[in-house]
């Protein structure tokens, strides 16, 4: 795949990664800002867009023209009205922004996504609403940023979410991995529909992601949650506008 992606949540920890990555990938990469007086540590190649995630209106140029799109944003941990404005109601706004024009989606979620809690709640329908949107996607659910040792490069994906420690002990991973991964899901037919953990474990960083992508397995057709994901976050319990928003994301 080539052409234009969208970085949002650019200027984070993640996203400058991301930005840099698609950068070198050879993609026309547009990154979202809230301030544009914070893009400067940014790659100068990426051209800068300026939108608020919190209003739709605010995003028609953010999301005109672009193949792609890359969410690697989060609010802080525990912060429920924060996770439901930023973690779920960013997905939401730049999904309403794109209407029916169709875009591959990379989304950045968490390790321990399914163990149910204020935050974690708010991402886990942000995965929703991408599964449900009809786009083709791959979500990430990345370990502990950089608590990687020197030889712990071999990226490593699994699947179900059953790593909930709440520490670094479910998995480490690099932020330039998460960004690798990331970027890498873009052109891949085999990471279409995908859900996955990213680790990292001992042993030297892959050369290639292809093989990674190939032996795990993609989600249902039709279903709201990654594969082997426990049933633990009944929709019909979910609040009604977040079952409104499952059943038209787009609009």
């Amino acid at each position: 795949m080539s052409g234009t992606v969208l970085i949002i949540g650019a200027t984070g920890s993640v996203g400058r990664h991301v930005v840099a990555e698609a950068v070198r990938q050879g993609y026309n990469v547009r990154a979202l800002v809230r301030d544009a007086s914070r893009a400067g540590r940014l790659d100068p190649a990426a051209s800068i867009v300026v939108g608020e995630l919190s209003r739709p209106d605010t995003l028609t140029n953010a999301v005109a023209g672009i193949d792609a799109v890359v969410f690697t944003h989060g609010s802080a941990y525990g912060d429920a009205a924060a996770a439901e404005a930023v973690d779920y109601g960013a997905v939401k706004n730049v999904l309403q922004a794109l209407g029916e024009r169709p875009v591959r989606i990379a989304l950045m979620t968490a390790i321990g996504v399914t163990r149910r809690g204020k935050t974690h709640d708010w991402k886990r329908r942000s995965e929703r609403l991408v599964r449900a949107s009809g786009h083709a996607y791959t979500i990430v659910r990345p370990g502990w940023f950089d608590y990687n040792n020197e030889d712990q490069l071999e990226i490593t994906l699994l699947q179900g979410d059953t790593r909930h420690a709440g520490s670094a002990a479910d998995g480490v991973i690099a932020r330039h991995q998460i960004a690798r991964v990331l970027v890498a899901s873009l052109s891949s037919a085999a990471a279409d529909h995908l859900t996955f953990e990213l680790v990292a474990e001992h042993g030297p960083a892959p050369a290639s992601l292809e093989p990674i992508f190939q032996a795990l397995d993609k989600d249902p057709d039709g279903s709201l949650d990654g594969v082997r994901d426990q049933p633990n976050q009944p929709l019909d319990a979910e609040p009604a506008t977040v079952r409104r928003d499952l059943s038209a994301p787009e609009s």
